[in-house]
């Protein structure tokens, strides 16, 4: 009742921007864009080198195991939602052997024995049982979003790592340290970037959500080219 609730709260919410694909608040988009790029270089990404740079290996493979084994649950939820349930009994089932075999995550043992990591978020669940996307948002300290996956952070830090943990500090350290494992594997990317940074990083964010969505398969010009080029 209470899911049924909250999708009616938010297909409300996105009446008037359904199909919306511009940016109708790029103004202040921008200024919270300089404001996080200014964040990022004071801060998050210093402390990602420093990080990068003084943990061992062993130990940075070992923590980015177990965020990830948190994370699996709140994957498998999504999944079993989307109505993907042997995708969602796979992830349930990477919890338990990752977290018994695997020591509480620190080894992924569970892609050891072939079952694949997946990679599913309340926002793709809401895409998929068609609530719109919503207009474009740069989220302070957050980067990148949509209306739909903005809104969708809620449950999505409800669902994991709340279902394992009661204490808000071991909350808020697990989510700071995902935070900070994210920024540090993201190290070098900004070699990538061409042209204007801030239509870059957006056009970036849709064209990987879409891939995210429909789980990689999803059609481009060249498809349709070729296909009108056989005719």
């Amino acid at each position: 009742m209470k899911i049924k609730y909250f999708i009616s709260i938010c297909l409300f919410f996105f009446s008037s921007f359904i199909h919306s694909t511009h940016d109708p608040f790029e103004d202040i988009n921008k200024v919270t864009h300089k404001l996080n790029q200014e964040l990022d270089s004071f801060a998050a990404r210093p402390v990602a080198e420093i990080y990068k740079k003084i943990t061992p290996d062993l130990i940075e493979i070992g923590l980015s195991n177990s965020l990830s084994n948190v994370e699996d649950i709140n994957i498998g939820i999504n999944n079993v939602l989307q109505g993907k349930i042997k995708d969602g009994m796979s992830d349930f089932t990477r919890v338990l052997v990752n977290t018994t075999f695997g020591i509480f995550g620190l080894f992924d043992i569970a892609s050891d024995m072939g079952l694949e990591k997946n990679n599913e978020d309340f926002g793709q669940t809401l895409a998929l049982w068609g609530v719109p996307e919503g207009p474009y948002i740069v989220l302070p300290g957050l980067g990148p979003s949509t209306l739909r996956d903005s809104l969708a952070k809620i449950p999505d830090s409800i669902l994991s790592p709340s279902l394992l943990f009661s204490d808000n500090q071991t909350i808020y350290a697990i989510t700071a340290a995902d935070l900070l494992i994210t920024r540090a594997d993201l190290l070098g990317i900004d070699v990538l970037i061409v042209g204007d940074e801030y239509l870059f990083m957006k056009d970036a964010y849709f064209q990987n959500r879409e891939y995210e969505i429909y789980d990689g398969k999803i059609e481009d010009d060249f498809d349709t080219f070729d296909e009108d080029w056989e005719d």
